[in-house]
């Protein structure tokens, strides 16, 4: 028992790093947790509310017991999600798996949202052919105007290194980026260097703005670490960062850290990101309060 609570108190702490603000302890004395899981967007479209409870054996013996809130939700679709997270539970018993359930959810959302997206096109109706060829010129302009104005790579910053265990953990962060042929010639000349190049892992996430203000091209690179890159990507989301590549390497030091090594990712991202300024300072967010522009969030125990 000592060591299923051993496990769950890791896990906790790494969905904590992980999430964020997203995660909520509804009651720590009967292991009770709740987050807010949406499909990733910039303004989210659909949104479940995820309740945890974690029985005493668990992972070792049992697994976690969940409820799914969300006024849309059809019985067809909770039934379906729930029959999912079920079955994922049995694939991975006697192992931690919060994680891999909230990314299960993740990904029904974001396929319903693109389900939906696909649905409005269609609606739309397909352009007139001369309006294709006009398309397809000004994207051609486009490119070329963006190659040539980012012809110049932005400075590759440098966080700090992270060791734990004989394990070392650094982040890259790049921005600008706004083309996912500048992330490809970032990624190669941060491989230059051999010892970048020789990591275990060189985790990778980056967020570029599309066309219109509400769509993101994004995307992630676990490079053999299971997870890792999703993870990476998320924190970029919750940050609603931008026009931002942020790669994370991790030398392997020959013991293994277990969740630990995801809250190391996640805190050496976290590191560098704040010293560019895409994580508000205390100091910041404290004149924020005074001048009566800081928001409060308020989380309520669900049904």
């Amino acid at each position: 028992m000592d060591d299923n609570l051993t496990q769950q108190a890791d896990e906790v702490e790494a969905l904590s790093a992980i999430y964020g603000d997203e995660w909520c302890v509804l009651d720590e004395a009967s292991r009770t947790y709740c987050i807010a899981v949406t499909d990733g967007q910039t303004k989210p479209t659909w949104k479940v509310c995820l309740q945890i409870l974690l029985p005493a054996d668990y992972p070792s013996d049992a697994t976690p017991l969940f409820e799914l809130n969300a006024p849309w939700l059809k019985d067809t679709e909770r039934y379906s999600l729930s029959e999912s997270l079920d079955q994922l539970c049995c694939e991975n018993a006697g192992e931690c798996v919060l994680y891999l359930l909230v990314e299960r959810i993740r990904e029904f959302l974001v396929d319903k949202s693109n389900a939906q997206q696909r649905k409005e096109e269609a609606s739309m109706g397909s352009p007139s052919s001369s309006s294709d060829i006009q398309y397809a010129i000004d994207l051609a302009m486009k490119e070329s105007a963006d190659s040539q104005l980012f012809d110049e790579l932005p400075v590759i910053q440098h966080g700090d290194p992270i060791t734990d265990r004989r394990s070392t953990f650094q982040a890259h962060l790049v921005t600008p980026i706004v083309t996912t042929e500048q992330v490809k010639r970032v990624l190669r000349k941060l491989y230059e260097n051999k010892k970048i190049a020789n990591a275990t892992h060189n985790i990778s996430a980056y967020r570029i703005c599309g066309e219109s203000s509400d769509s993101m091209i994004q995307d992630c690179d676990d490079d053999g670490e299971t997870a890792a890159g999703g993870r990476l990507l998320h924190l970029l989301q919750i940050l609603d960062a931008r026009n931002v590549l942020v790669v994370v390497s991790r030398w392997y030091g020959g013991i293994l850290l277990g969740p630990d090594r995801f809250k190391h990712i996640n805190n050496a991202a976290r590191n560098v990101l704040q010293y560019a300024g895409f994580i508000e300072t205390k100091e910041s967010k404290s004149s924020k309060e005074k001048t009566g522009t800081g928001k409060t969030k308020n989380w309520k125990k669900g049904k």
